[in-house]
């Protein structure tokens, strides 16, 4: 930017989206303007009247990038009001120093369509006058990509997946066999009288009508709530309201209290400043009723999907995508969190809320209730909004530091009664755990590695866990399998000759990865096999000590690592059924100071299934489910073998905190041969067929509602029309 600070000029804008939404009535625009000084946003309509829209201002860092001079202000803006009167609205950017800026936009669909066109336009013009034609396609070509592979924003899928009017009025209309009542216990303190509206008429505006709500006010006596509260109660006679005692009450108590008179055959717990979706306790009866159906077993807890709302309730964003049931990733977060819904016999026999973990305390009842439950039933649907504001840990977690320590001291507890000997401490983030194992054994692991020639490859891998494994207790087995070169058998006798704990054990017939290794368990003497390609290198000393941390656990079968590409980018962190077609890897290509989805790089958690590359199994599992699958000779047969133990009941964890370095397809090469090709197929074809309910139902430990096309968990693009019933 060439002028100087204190010149007078016109802002320097983009205008990025702008819709009008006439079925709902909302006017909505977003862009940034940049100059000397902060630039004022104001709409006018067709007749010059000023309309009362208050912008929503941000940091704009990719707009500071290119305007390096000016001072960092919130140059982006975002607008969300009632559509206007009218024809057309007039954006007005006033910057506090120099000239304003008045840009027309029409309101009606064929005039915005027209008027994005006119844009695209005068920008190809101006592209084609200083570039030339081709520079112009180029960047016709590009915009198509980008375009294809653009994330679906979030507010376009919540417009798709919400039940719309018609489908609102049927759930209405449906008469239930046998329906559950819901008691919907709210604690209140304090609480806004907006917020408080909204959340009760979200209760009221439930498609599914058997349900009571108990309000019960823990605020300091008198209440300023006071014959507000009576109103609310007298609305429904479904509402009933408990009035503050003489003293305050934590939260853990006030709930309590609100259980204490529930009816309902489940408790339904909902935050005072939170909504409910409309059709939310109709897909909790939905699900109750078919888990009655199915002979499994009664839902002993139903959770759903959620996401965060702004404090005035109207934009939507941050979708949590939950997996179904994952203790691991329980005990590294609660992701479970809203809505929480409990059988109330249930609830009566393992406990309610105790306030010694007040901050924590649905936490601590969670992990008590996954102790004993029989059935945790997932409802992969966005049923609960959960508001945003400086006091609430979804907006400024730092707000409630004490609550993350009480919920570490809940973990600890869930240990202790469990008997697990571990102990939880703070993760990277506030609200993130770490779980660090002290089993009083360290059994022998024999770490199997499959070889052929590549001496400076097997060298590095060899070294690194020599010099820098603190695990007290492993033995080495390479397995030889076809090398031709002298300097490979001459590196062996060296290896074995300086380090007692290095083998070679020779398999001679043609390579098959499931073969080999099956070969080497055989002849390992440890009661744990970590299978581990020649091709990684260990980079932290702690890597086998934390994998045998999870492996010791009997409920464990399998532990997988976080393995890092030569450039430091994620290679492997877990696997997820579904993705080309059959199964890759998570995260591939994020960087490494990434944290993912929900922080999920980064939390301890089970997957139906992790690379052979690096995977620790204990041997009596090994045997219990027949070695790997010989079949399988190059690919998949790890994520058969995972699906084998998963089989079994055991668990397959991913650690995050043991960590390589994996210098993939250094050994066997790529698939860029028509024979390789070939073979790719006829495997795909093969574990497709060996586990075809797995592969034709949503992977358990990922969300129907991410894609498949990509592995960083962007939200589902095929399927953002209105769903049909």
């Amino acid at each position: 930017m060439s002028k100087t600070r204190g010149d007078a000029f016109s802002p320097h804008y983009y205008i990025e989206a702008v819709s009008a939404d006439r079925a709902r009535r909302v006017f909505t625009l977003r862009g940034w303007a940049a100059a000397e000084t902060f630039v004022h946003v104001e709409l006018f309509d067709d007749k010059g009247r000023r309309l009362p829209a208050k912008a929503e201002r941000c940091r704009r860092y990719d707009v500071e990038r290119v305007y390096d001079g000016l001072a960092p202000l919130d140059f982006g803006f975002f607008v969300e009001m009632p559509l206007p009167e009218g024809r057309r609205v007039t954006l007005r950017l006033c910057p506090e120093v120099g000239e304003d800026v008045a840009i027309s936009l029409p309101l009606s669909g064929a005039g915005l369509k027209a008027w994005r066109c006119g844009r695209l336009l005068k920008k190809g013009l101006i592209l084609l006058k200083e570039k030339g034609a081709a520079a112009v396609w180029t960047r016709f070509l590009e915009k198509v990509r980008n375009h294809l592979h653009k994330p679906v924003s979030y507010s376009r899928f919540l417009s798709s997946h919400l039940p719309d009017e018609e489908e609102l009025s049927k759930q209405r209309k449906r008469e239930f066999d046998s329906p559950p009542l819901f008691s919907v216990v709210v604690p209140l303190y304090r609480t806004d009288r907006e917020f408080l509206s909204a959340m009760v008429e979200s209760v009221r505006s439930q498609t599914y009508r058997h349900w009571e709500l108990i309000l019960s006010d823990g605020s300091p006596h008198p209440s300023p709530l006071g014959g507000w509260l009576s109103d609310i109660r007298d609305s429904d006679e479904r509402i009933r309201v408990i009035s503050p005692g003489k003293e305050p009450l934590g939260i853990s108590d006030n709930t309590n209290r609100a259980i204490s008179l529930a009816k309902g055959d489940y408790v339904a717990f909902l935050d005072h400043d939170d909504v409910l979706c409309p059709h939310a306790l109709y897909a909790c009866a939905e699900a109750i009723l078919s888990a009655r159906g199915d002979g499994r077993g009664e839902a002993d807890v139903i959770y759903s999907d959620e996401d965060k709302m702004d404090l005035k309730g109207k934009t939507f964003r941050e979708p949590a995508f939950k997996p179904d049931f994952d203790p691991d990733l329980l005990y590294s977060v609660n992701y479970i969190c809203h809505l929480l819904v409990v059988r109330r016999s249930f609830l009566m026999e393992t406990g309610l809320l105790r306030g010694a973990y007040d901050g924590a305390q649905d936490y601590d009842l969670i992990l008590r209730l996954s102790e004993r439950a029989g059935r945790i039933i997932h409802i992969p649907q966005i049923l609960y909004h959960w508001r945003c504001h400086q006091e609430s840990t979804s907006q400024n977690p730092e707000a409630k530091s004490e609550a993350f320590e009480a919920g570490r001291r809940a973990l600890n507890a869930h240990y202790e009664r469990c008997r697990i000997p571990a102990q939880a401490v703070m993760g990277e983030f506030p609200g993130l755990y770490r779980t660090v194992y002290h089993w009083p054994h360290s059994p022998l692991v024999s770490i199997l590695i499959p070889n052929k020639d590549q001496v400076p490859v097997l060298k590095r891998c060899l070294m690194s866990i020599l010099e820098k494994t603190e695990y007290p207790s492993y033995e080495i087995l390479i397995i030889e399998n076809n090398s031709t070169q002298e300097e490979t058998f001459r590196f062996y006798r060296e290896m074995s000759a300086a380090d007692e704990r290095v083998h070679v054990v020779t398999y001679r017939e043609a390579f098959n990865y499931s073969a080999i290794n099956n070969y080497g368990a055989a002849r390992a003497s440890g009661d744990y096999l970590l299978l581990l390609n020649n091709d990684t290198e260990v980079i932290d000393p702690s890597w086998l000590t934390e994998l045998m941390g999870y492996g010791q656990r009997p409920d464990v079968g399998i532990v997988g690592a976080r393995l890092y590409y030569p450039d430091n980018r994620i290679q492997h962190a877990g696997v997820v059924l579904g993705y080309g077609g059959v199964a890759g890897h998570c995260f591939v290509q994020q960087p490494r100071e990434s944290t993912g989805y929900c922080h999920r790089i980064i939390c301890a958690q089970d997957y139906s299934a992790v690379t052979a590359a690096c995977m620790l199994v204990r041997r009596s599992v090994y045997e219990e489910v027949g070695g790997f699958f010989e079949g399988l000779a190059v690919a998949f047969n790890d994520v058969d073998f995972c699906l084998k133990v998963r089989e079994k009941g055991y668990l397959v964890v991913y650690d995050p905190h043991a960590q390589l370095i994996h210098y993939e397809s250094l050994s066997r090469g790529l698939e860029d041969t028509p024979e390789k090709q070939a073979r790719f197929a006829r495997e795909i074809a093969l574990i497709r067929s060996r586990w075809p309910k797995a592969f034709d139902t949503p992977d358990p430990y990922y969300n129907p509602n991410l894609s498949l096309e990509t592995q960083d968990f962007s939200i589902k693009r095929n399927d953002t029309r209105k769903r049909k019933k």
